[in-house]
């Protein structure tokens, strides 16, 4: 890899003129046509869309779980779309922290075990118990995740992919499965975070309510970049109506 020359260092990832394809019997379907977007350092993201729309697909590409078909992806100064396997696994591990809609936690290991795991793959992770701390969760540390609500877990699953400390915070649908009220928490979590941490977010959502909260706001249709809406006030959590 090559570092880009003349980075805005404002921006720490990049998708330039991105296109990528699916193979559908003896067609390719297009899932995403000339996508070009910049995400800066320290902004929570929205990238909104009903189903179809490419969300997953953008996801996937800048998580480092997919190259493009054509068209290049830069990340902090480096080209992400020419990097290999070997790369791209040091780049999900060390840089980019996965939150889902579904928590996927180990279901024998405690709250505190299941943050553990993710900072024994880190070069630099913060402290597991200043994690659960700040998520929250001091008073759950050796609860499994049976016995935690679907709130607890989300927030879980928040600290474990914080802990390792990356720059970058993808989150696909992450209140998708939870209740109104619980949801609203979950989301003023994630702008704490970015405040508090100085960290990136992307949420990939749906629902073009929880937009409100975000810095910008990227609206996708059939594969497309629809329109950018930039917010100049987000709302906070507790005003966002669902």
């Amino acid at each position: 890899m090559e570092p880009a020359s003349g980075d805005d260092r404002s921006i720490l990832l990049e998708l330039r003129e991105i296109h990528r394809t699916f193979p559908m019997g003896d067609v390719d379907v297009n899932a995403l046509s000339e996508i070009t977007l910049e995400v800066r350092r320290g902004e929570l993201l929205a990238v909104v869309g009903p189903s179809g729309s490419g969300k997953s697909t953008i996801l996937n590409l800048i998580g480092g779980l997919d190259q493009p078909t054509s068209g290049t992806i830069w990340y902090d100064g480096w080209e992400l779309s020419a990097c290999g396997r070997a790369e791209l696994t040091a780049y999900r591990r060390d840089e980019v922290g996965f939150i889902f809609q579904f928590y996927n936690l180990v279901p024998n290991l405690t709250a505190r075990e299941n943050i553990l795991v993710s900072t024994e793959i880190s070069s630099h992770p913060l402290d597991v118990d200043e994690v659960l701390q700040l998520v929250g969760l001091s008073d759950r540390v050796h609860h499994f995740p049976s016995q935690l609500s679907g709130g607890e877990q989300q927030r879980v699953a928040i600290a474990r992919a914080i802990a390792k400390n990356p720059q970058l915070l993808l989150c696909d649908e992450p209140t998708g499965s939870l209740d109104f009220r619980t949801g609203q928490r979950v989301l003023q979590l994630l702008i704490d975070l970015k405040q508090k941490l100085n960290k990136t977010i992307v949420v990939i959502t749906h629902n073009s309510a929880l937009a409100q909260i975000a810095d910008r706001v990227v609206y996708l249709r059939s594969g497309k970049i629809f329109s950018v809406h930039l917010n100049q006030h987000p709302a906070a959590p507790e005003d966002v109506s669902w």
